[in-house]
């Protein structure tokens, strides 16, 4: 599902027009960039936990050079699912699903 289609999923649903969906679900992906980019974690009750993971120094290759480097210790954007949306997830997958 992309970004357009859950902007016209929420307007059907409710009624609002599209132009503010897409204002708020802009907004609300802004909010959750800018908090993670801060150390910050966002936590939503019910849907889970946008989270920063940290990432320890380790040694890789760089191919084209035949060399080997030092990546850093860093940190990546992870997301956490809440129990009850792992539940529901599990609950509606299909038979066919699992090939």
């Amino acid at each position: 599902m992309t970004k357009a289609e859950i902007v016209a999923e929420i307007a059907q649903k409710t009624g609002i027009e599209k132009g503010a969906i897409q204002i708020t679900v802009e907004e609300f992906m802004s909010v959750v960039k800018s908090s993670l980019a801060e150390g910050e974690n966002v936590y939503l009750r019910g849907f889970g936990s946008f989270v920063n993971k940290e990432r320890a120094e380790k040694t890789g290759r760089n191919i084209s050079a035949q060399q080997t480097i030092i990546i850093p210790r860093h940190k990546i954007p992870a997301f956490k699912p809440a129990k009850v949306f792992m539940d529901e997830v599990k609950a509606n997958v299909k038979p066919e699903d699992n090939k």
